[in-house]
């Protein structure tokens, strides 16, 4: 991982650019970093704020070789590297907002978008976009009660090189474990155990009506396990999941 990188002062998208990158025929792996975003994208193209000489921005391109139906997973599997990773550079443990927020404190610190392209049915390259807020910032309005920085928990700057070396690095490890599996077995434990929303209300807005229960993990295909009134047992897939007592998410 990030063995072919480049790094930018400034792209509109990092993303963006790492599609052009594997469409030109770059190799799985290749890493784009960059100091600011001009045109960062969030969850169903919601604006990221994406300032310079602050945050941590990258996309990592992979070209893998398993059935289209995996591809959602490896956001779980980013999502986990990166909390793994901040765990070393903070004295506070982040948690994993399912699927792939990390929060700290009820607010978020870091997101996450993953991209798939196709060519004759079959996976041409995914892109996992990462967007960490690191240095002390000050947040807009609307914002401030929601987002937070890493160096707000603890008292040393963090070297946003390193923490990008260190999630590669971990990500590595996760990757090669997720391809024997194709799934998410041998990660599920660890996740689990940065899950916040485990064994806490949830609100699952879903298209053919949103209900409640008690997230109690995930399955070995990264879906969100959640427990009704009666007992029974659902697996989340789809649609957008609000944690009560987290931060704003409804």
């Amino acid at each position: 991982m990030g063995r072919t990188a480049g790094f930018y002062e400034v792209v509109d998208s990092t993303n963006i650019l790492a599609r052009e990158e594997a469409q030109k025929g770059a190799p799985s792996g290749t890493l784009i970093v960059a100091d600011r975003q001009t045109a960062g994208r969030g969850r169903r193209g919601r604006e990221w704020k994406s300032p310079g000489g602050t945050n941590l921005y990258f996309t990592l391109m992979l070209k893998p070789d398993f059935a289209l139906d995996k591809a959602s997973m490896l956001t779980l599997v980013m999502a986990h590297a990166v909390a793994e990773a901040v765990s070393r550079s903070v004295p506070v443990r982040p948690g994993i907002k399912w699927p792939n927020d990390i929060v700290m404190d009820g607010k978020k610190v870091c997101g996450i978008l993953t991209e798939m392209e196709l060519k004759e049915g079959r996976i041409a390259s995914v892109v996992i976009g990462v967007g960490i807020n690191v240095h002390r910032q000050a947040f807009p309005t609307e914002l401030k009660d929601r987002a937070a920085s890493l160096e707000q928990f603890g008292t040393l700057e963090i070297s946003r090189g390193a923490l990008l070396a260190d999630i590669m690095e971990v990500f590595e490890a996760d990757y090669e474990a997720f391809c024997r599996e194709e799934s998410l077995a041998a990660l599920r434990t660890s996740y689990e155990s940065f899950l916040v929303n485990k064994d806490r209300e949830v609100c699952v807005l879903d298209p053919r009506g949103e209900f409640r229960g008690i997230a109690r993990g995930i399955t070995d295909a990264g879906e969100l396990l959640v427990e009704l009134a009666d007992k029974s047992t659902v697996s989340v897939y789809a649609g957008e999941v609000s944690v009560r007592g987290i931060y704003g998410y409804v």
